[in-house]
Formats: C-alpha cells, sequence, structure tokens
C-alpha cells in the first residue's frame, strides 16, 4: 500500500472540528470522518482495473479531535473511489466492533456505486455458510480477518452542484396541498408515453406525459418512496427479490443510482446527483412539490449478525440505539434489527445534515420522517421536545418546508399519532381505520347481520381530527392540515383490492403469507378476489354483474371520504387509475408489474380516473372543503349569520344527539361545512352507510338560499359511474338547477351537496 499522507500527529485542542464528510478542496480533498472510539483510521482510495481488480492505496488521518479523524488529501478528483477503514477495540460484548480488514462507506458520501454480495467477507465475526446457504456465526466470536473490498459497495467523490439554475419552490399552502405518494420507478415503467429509456428513472417522473398526468390529476405534491441509496438484504437476494420500496438505507447523501438513466449511471454519481436536481427542477416548473421519503430510524446493516458495512465500522456504541446492558445487545424499536440512537448529537447531526443537503442543494421542499418515533426518542423514550424536533421547529432551512411524521415505531410507547410538534404534519392512521371501517368492514359484518361501529369515531376524522391533533400550546395551533388523511399508503392493500380482497395474498414474496398486516378492514363484497370481467359465471353467480357496481361505488366512497374530509389529503398512486397488486398487501420486494402503476385503462378505470380529478377539482373550487382551522360549531367571525362553520345532521334534517352519536347502528350523517368567508358557497355531504337505500331530507340552512330557490344543488353522487352524469363541472352547478329537499341515497353511498351560488 502505497502512504500519501505522513504519520498522523496529534492537533491542539483548539483547532474547530472539521466538516465531515470528503469535500474538493483546492488540490485534492479535505476529508473528516467520526470514528470516536478508534485508534486510527485510513482514508482509502480505490481504483479497479478493467479485470475488476482492485488497487488501494491507504492515507493515515490525523485526530481525533472530539471522536473526528480528518486530513486533507493532494491529487483526489471527481469520481474517486474510496472507504474509509478504521482500527480499534474488537469487543462485541461492551459493543466495539472494530475491523480493519471491513473497508466501510462514508456516512456523508454523495455518490456511492456498487453492490452488497453476501460473502461471508462482509461480515465483521467469522461467518460461514450453512447447509441451507444462510451465513452463520458467532457475533461475539472473533473478527473476521478476511478483506471485504472487492463485495461492498464504494463511497464516490463527487463535485459540488454547478451552474443549475436557483431553486424555486412552488410554496403550495397546506391548506392547498394534495401529497401524491409514488415510486420513481413504479411510476412510469409501463407509461407508453415515457420514451423506452427514460422510464422507471428520475428522468422519466419529470417527462411532460408524467407532469401532465399530476397536472391534470390536481395534485400538488409529490412524496417519492425512498431515493437515498439503498441495498436489498441477503435473503431476498437468495430469493431473486429485491428491496424495491428502498428502505433500507446505505447512505444518508447520495441518491439510488439504479433510478438513473442508464446514461447518468455511466457518467458516474456526480451525473446521477445532476438527475434528480434536474427532477426537481422541472416538477417545480410544473408547479408540483417534491417531498422525500426518508429513513432514518435505521440502516442497512441489520442486526448485530448483518453486514459490516459502514456506522458499525465506524461507531457502533454511537450510531445504534443499545440496551445498555451487559454483554451489549442492539436494541430494536424499528423491526429492522438496528435503530439508530437519536440520544447522540452525532446522529442528530447526521440527520440534519442529510435534511439541509436535500433542501439546499438538490432543493426538494420537505420530507416524510419514516418511523419518526424513533428520532424523537430520548433516554426516557419518545419525547415531543427531543433536540431533533426543537431542530425541525427552529433550523431556518428546515422548518419552512413540509414536515410530516409518521408517528409511530415498534418500541415501547410508540404510538404516537398527534404528539409531533408543529410545523409536522403527521400520518393519520386513525383516519384509515375509520374510513376503511365505515365503508368497508362494517358493511362487511352487517351482511352476516352482526353490528357495525356507527358514526361517531368517522365523524371526528372528516372534521379533522381535533381530538389527536388540537392538543398544543395554544390549543388548535396546528388546525386540520396537521392530519395527513389517507385510505391507502405503499404498504397494505390498494384502494381497488380493499374492495376485492379481505384476505393478504403475499404468496410471491417467499414467506409463506406470514408477512403484512391481517388488520386490512377490507371487504370482497361476497367473492375473493378479481374479477377478470363482469361477464365471468361462477357456478351460476354472475359476480361481474352483481359485484362489480358495488366495488366501484365502494372504491368512489373511500376516494370521496379521503379527499373531501377535513385535512390534508393523500393519494396513492395508483389508486386513481384501479390499480391492484393481486391481493399482495406487502409488496415491499416485488419490482415489477405487480408493483409497477398500470396506465392500460378499462373503461372503469377511465371513468375513476375522471371522477378523481373531479372531486379534486370540488376541493380546489370550495374553500368549505379546505379547512385551515378547526371547527368550533358556531358561526365564524366573518360571517354575517348564525350558520355554524360545522354543523351535524339525521336522515331526517334533524341535529344529531346524544343518542344517535353513541348507536352502533346509526349509518346516516349529514355534514355541514360552511364557506369561511362571505360568498363562499356552503358544502354538504351526506353519507349512508346502510345496505339499504335511504331517504334523506337535506338539511335547511336559514338565510342561505333565496324564497322559491333550492336550497341545495347535487354536486356529485357516488352512484355515478362517471361525474359527467350530472351534467355539470367541478364546481358543481347542476344542470337541473336545484336538487329537491329529499334525495336517494342508494346503498352504501355519498353525496355532495353546494349551496346556491
Amino acid at each position: 500500500m502505497q502512504a500519501l499522507a505522513p504519520t498522523p500527529r496529534p492537533r491542539p485542542s483548539h483547532v474547530p472540528v472539521p466538516q465531515l464528510g470528503v469535500r474538493l478542496a483546492g488540490d485534492g480533498v479535505d476529508v473528516a470522518v467520526l470514528a470516536s472510539h478508534a485508534s486510527a483510521v485510513h482514508l482509502c482510495l480505490l481504483d479497479v482495473s478493467t479485470d475488476g481488480e482492485i488497487h488501494e492505496r491507504r492515507v493515515p488521518l490525523d485526530g481525533p479531535t472530539h471522536g473526528v479523524w480528518h486530513g486533507h488529501v493532494p491529487g483526489v478528483r471527481e469520481g474517486q473511489r474510496y472507504g474509509f477503514r478504521a482500527e480499534g477495540p474488537w469487543d462485541p460484548a461492551a459493543g466495539y466492533r472494530y475491523n480493519p480488514a471491513k473497508l466501510l462507506l462514508d456516512p456523508y458520501a454523495r455518490g456511492i456505486v456498487g453492490e452488497l454480495d453476501d460473502d461471508p467477507s462482509t461480515r465483521g465475526h467469522v461467518a460461514e455458510r450453512d447447509a441451507s446457504g444462510a451465513l452463520v456465526g458467532d457475533v461475539r466470536g472473533p473478527a473476521d480477518p478476511r478483506d471485504s473490498a472487492a463485495h461492498v459497495p464504494h463511497s464516490v467523490v463527487v463535485a459540488p452542484l454547478t451552474g443549475h439554475e436557483p431553486v424555486r419552490r412552488p410554496h403550495v399552502p397546506w391548506t392547498d396541498t394534495v401529497v401524491y405518494e409514488t415510486h420513481v420507478r413504479g411510476l412510469t415503467m409501463q407509461l407508453d408515453a415515457v420514451p423506452e429509456h427514460l422510464r422507471g428513472t428520475y428522468a422519466g417522473l419529470a417527462h411532460p406525459a408524467t407532469i401532465a398526468h399530476l397536472r391534470s390529476l390536481g395534485v400538488t405534491t409529490v412524496e417519492l418512496l425512498p431515493i437515498h441509496a439503498s441495498l436489498t438484504e441477503p435473503h431476498l437476494v437468495a430469493k431473486g427479490l429485491t428491496n424495491y420500496w428502498g428502505y433500507s438505507t446505505a447512505g444518508f447523501f447520495a441518491p439510488h443510482a439504479p433510478y438513473a438513466t442508464r446514461a447518468a449511471q455511466e457518467a458516474g454519481p456526480g451525473a446521477v446527483v445532476d438527475e434528480v436536481r434536474g427532477m426537481v427542477h422541472l416538477l417545480h416548473e410544473a408547479g408540483l412539490e417534491v417531498v422525500l421519503d426518508v429513513v432514518h430510524n435505521h440502516t442497512c446493516e441489520g442486526g448485530a449478525d448483518g453486514p459490516h458495512l459502514s456506522w458499525r465500522g465506524l461507531d457502533n456504541p454511537l450510531y445504534y440505539l443499545h440496551d445498555g446492558a451487559s454483554p451489549a445487545q442492539l436494541a430494536d424499536v424499528t423491526g429492522t434489527g438496528n435503530s439508530l440512537d437519536f440520544r447522540r448529537a452525532r446522529v442528530v447531526q447526521l440527520t440534519l445534515d442529510s435534511l439541509r443537503y436535500w433542501a439546499q442543494e438538490i432543493g426538494v421542499d420537505g420530507f416524510r420522517f419514516d418511523l419518526a418515533v424513533t428520532l424523537g426518542r430520548g433516554p426516557a423514550g419518545f419525547d415531543p421536545d427531543h433536540p431533533f424536533l426543537v431542530a425541525l421547529q427552529t433550523d431556518p432551512v428546515l422548518n419552512g418546508l413540509k414536515l410530516i411524521a409518521e408517528p409511530w415505531d415498534v418500541g415501547p410507547g410508540g404510538w404516537r399519532t398527534g404528539q409531533f410538534p408543529a410545523p409536522l404534519a403527521e400520518w393519520n392512521d386513525r383516519f384509515r381505520g375509520a374510513v376503511r371501517q365505515f365503508w368497508l368492514a362494517d358493511p362487511c359484518e352487517a351482511s352476516h347481520g352482526r353490528p357495525g361501529q356507527g358514526v361517531r369515531e368517522l365523524a371526528t376524522r372528516l372534521a379533522g381530527s381535533a381530538d389527536l391533533f388540537g392538543h398544543s400550546d395554544p390549543p388548535l395551533m396546528r388546525g386540520p392540515v396537521a392530519s395527513v388523511n389517507f385510505v391507502t399508503a405503499h404498504d397494505g392493500f390498494t384502494l381497488a383490492d380493499l374492495v376485492a380482497y379481505e384476505h393478504k395474498h403475499n404468496e410471491a414474496n417467499g414467506e409463506d403469507n406470514r408477512d403484512g398486516s391481517d388488520d386490512n378492514r377490507s371487504w370482497n363484497h361476497g367473492f375473493e378476489g378479481r374479477l377478470e370481467n363482469e361477464e365471468m359465471t361462477v357456478e351460476g353467480f354472475e359476480p361481474g354483474v352483481e359485484i362489480a357496481p358495488l366495488r366501484r361505488r365502494s372504491i368512489r366512497n373511500l376516494m370521496a371520504t379521503q379527499v373531501l374530509a377535513a385535512g390534508t389529503p393523500m393519494l396513492t398512486a395508483g389508486d386513481e387509475m384501479g390499480r391492484t397488486q393481486r391481493g399482495n398487501n406487502n409488496a415491499y420486494c416485488q419490482d415489477g408489474p405487480l408493483s409497477w402503476v398500470s396506465w392500460d385503462l378499462s373503461p372503469w378505470r377511465k371513468d375513476l380516473l375522471a371522477t378523481t380529478t373531479y372531486l379534486l377539482g370540488l376541493r380546489r373550487e370550495h374553500a368549505a372543503l379546505r379547512s385551515e382551522t378547526f371547527f368550533h360549531g358556531r358561526p365564524r367571525h366573518s360571517a354575517q349569520d348564525a350558520v355554524p362553520d360545522l354543523a351535524w345532521f339525521d336522515a331526517a334534517g334533524r341535529p344529531l344527539d346524544h343518542a344517535a352519536w353513541h348507536d352502533p347502528g346509526f349509518r346516516v350523517l349529514q355534514m355541514l361545512r360552511t364557506g369561511p368567508r362571505a360568498g363562499d358557497r356552503d358544502v354538504l355531504l351526506v353519507l349512508n352507510g346502510a345496505l339499504d337505500a335511504v331517504e334523506v331530507t337535506l338539511a335547511e340552512v336559514p338565510g342561505r338560499a333565496a324564497p322559491g330557490t333550492p336550497s341545495w344543488e347535487l354536486a356529485w353522487d357516488s352512484d355515478w359511474e362517471h361525474p359527467a352524469e350530472s351534467g355539470g363541472d367541478a364546481t358543481g352547478e347542476a344542470a337541473t338547477g336545484g336538487a329537491p329537499a329529499a334525495a336517494l341515497l342508494e346503498p352504501l353511498s355519498l353525496q355532495v351537496y353546494l349551496s346556491p351560488r
């Protein structure tokens, strides 16, 4: 090995701590890496010959300065592969796992190339294959002496971004925000309007055809499943599967290179970063925000028996949460084998540095934090005043972005919906459960003669979930926009599968259908599985004729409820077009047509797309459907009459009483939401959750209609296959000029009324 720098020298204690990472500077690079318990750290410069042989030069680093090893190395240029080797104690019982035979990724690497193969040398401890082919060994046994450089990914030096347009964020207000959760690869892999070489790439996501769909649909904010560099777990590789979702982070700064075009990948990590930045810029130009789903709660290294790739070899007891026992054990509150320890200032720093990089240099508009409770765990468990959460509230780079928490993890006290501080919004799992319960699980029970759960929980969710998100100082400060309302997400059934399957069908995942949730609250409407056509017959039964229309109406009920409820709606990509995963509710390892969005639309899928677009138009056009503040049940300050901002009525048009709210058999509900300003139209949502048709007397609103004119105009009915059946447009102007005071609702249906102009 050729040394490019002298033996490290102690540095005075007054020397400032260098900025972490490897950055081009002058005639080379400045290097700084955290390894606070190491006795020596080397920068390893790698050159790969045409025959695949790796030539390595090691440069000893100075330090440590407050745990950081550092130096300036001349002659290093953009595109240089590198890694680190750290020397120190191998004492697994105490949490120390230093092994200089293992090449380590830079936690701050802007570029990562190569894949992990499941070679025994990738483990820090001695491991060998058993009869089944799995790697086994004693995680507290001796250190493995085999070199791992040929079997692990490598870090790459990437130059700072230059020559790009300045970031011009759309700055969509929360009240107008509609989130669209999607996968970079899955969205366009089957979109014929995108050129084949761009499908499944960052560039493909920003192609005019993709943008045209997003804009015409009416969403405002694209939430991307993880695009940080990630690796596939060895057990999936052995099955011929991949970690499609990407929740297995290998680098918090490097974009996932396989999502780039082939040309960008061949040009190197710098070109991959450029493509990501270009994607964000083009989406901004189209008025669309970009939010990244980020996985800062754990890493790809898995449990103690997992690969030795980066954090484990640099500073295992600092980066990872341990149980405090002897011998040391990883504390797993994420269900992945490891959890990053947010009690440590350096872990908080790593996360904040990553967020700032993606916001400032890439230009993204916000972040959705996977298993966010882990990020707020202190010595006594979850703490809403945790330093990381305080930083999100106060950091001038971050606090103006869209910040969304997945408010749970699998550790003790892990369910924390509604307990994150402003300005964070949160995924509202209670909304998901209530909507599925009312429209699917309860009717399923009723079809077997069993009672449901009434309307109280659903009404609370429709009104913005003040019981969850109203607890702030001062009270009600966060508003209903803090509730991200969703019925489906990447994990779980798709919207179309919710109405076609009562049981998960995850056999393709290779885990004997054990994986995935069993709490789906779905309803197959009497026949398990997809209907290949609406004329199919099963033993004299015609499910296509009898069930298909009911399923489609149920889909429309679910879609309308999440779009029109108070809060921030989130759609899952493809739900607007009836995407199916054939009953797989945990397609994390399915990189294929099962998970990709299908753009081959049958007539009913085209109708559903038109319906979703229409509903989003209703929300956009009417301020009463975009509540900024929680309801009080009394007139708004700006109102000129005594109509409350929110009121509830039964089928007879009478205000709901205490008995109705607590009656599990009560299934018909009218929700009146008044416009916040003079001239805004009021909205009446009428829901029939019964298995029978119901005649409803529409609620009267004194002073809202001129004498002799109808009180309400029908804007939409979930019984309509296509919104054109209304004879109107997204403003809800009915061609008939109005609706009668009494309305007939089909079984399991929802109607939307608007007050006269």
